[in-house]
């Protein structure tokens, strides 16, 4: 059965002056633009075509991919606002809807959300979202499906909170970023690796960036101190420092740098104030 939003592999049954017309299965004839087939497109061929609905409501083919697919998330830009709603660009010739009902708050011409695509049951048409917690999981669980700590994702950043950034989960969950744990800058509708930090009591999920084993820190611990060596025994690269600053000399989250230096300061190999951190003299690299 045909699934709007989704690519099919459809045989050609008929050329017209406008274009072919694909067997959808159950009698019905899918229209693909000339301008959308292939190249020396005949009868009897197979086409993988993508099925939407055109500016007229009609079922529609297409060989151009999408931005995005039904039942996922994408970061879209808004290109026009109208009185049944916001239209955002996926590539297509028609531009995706977001009903106002559909709207978190008020979306603005453009700007980029992130937001979900779905088929709407009543009208059979696809439509996109940004109230992404009604469509996507909060917690881990057996029945939305089970994550571990360590466990490697991919992510796409949704929204910010006071506590960090909200971020998609291999496309199905949401979960926490906390400020701590960003060492670079990321914005919304970035997308990139992480891991699953861990799974709280009430089955929310925590994200990090990177996981450091004790064999991790002790290599930072020993580049901090080839730094600390390399510049005279002196670093005004404390604790109390920018993450941003941190990230850019080591590439590690402000709290694993903290963690190091703490090490480090127990073992008596350095000496720490709130403006400089400095190499205990019989320290060895």
């Amino acid at each position: 059965m045909l699934q709007v939003g989704k690519f099919h592999t459809l045989t050609v049954s008929k050329e017209v002056p406008f274009g072919f017309y694909l067997d959808g299965g159950d009698g019905n004839q899918i229209l693909l633009p000339s301008k959308n087939a292939p190249l020396g497109c005949e009868v009897d061929d197979q086409v993988s075509v993508f099925i939407y609905h055109d500016s007229d409501d009609r079922i529609i083919a297409t060989t151009k991919r999408p931005k995005v697919f039904v039942d996922h998330c994408a970061f879209l830009k808004v290109v026009s606002i109208t009185k049944v709603g916001t239209f955002v660009d996926w590539g297509l010739e028609k531009d995706l809807l977001v009903p106002f009902s559909e709207q978190d708050y008020p979306m603005a011409e453009g700007v980029s959300y992130v937001v979900y695509v779905f088929c709407d049951e009543e009208t059979g048409r696809l439509a996109a979202s940004t109230k992404l917690t009604d469509f996507l999981y909060e917690e881990s669980n057996s029945e939305s499906g089970l994550y571990q700590a360590k466990q490697k994702v991919d992510l796409l950043i949704c929204g910010q909170t006071d506590m960090g950034y909200k971020a998609v989960i291999n496309g199905s969950h949401i979960g926490l970023i906390f400020r701590d744990e960003v060492f670079h800058p990321i914005k919304v509708g970035h997308s990139m690796e992480g891991f699953i930090k861990r799974v709280r009591e009430d089955g929310k999920i925590d994200l990090c960036f990177q996981f450091h084993d004790p064999s991790a820190r002790n290599t930072l611990e020993q580049q901090i101190i080839e730094d600390l060596v390399a510049h005279d025994g002196l670093s005004t690269l404390t604790d109390k420092s920018p993450a941003a600053e941190i990230s850019k000399r080591f590439n590690v989250s402000k709290n694993t740098y903290k963690k190091a230096l703490g090490s480090l300061y127990k073992q008596k190999r350095i000496l720490l104030d709130k403006t400089k951190i400095t190499l205990v003299t019989n320290s060895k690299t």
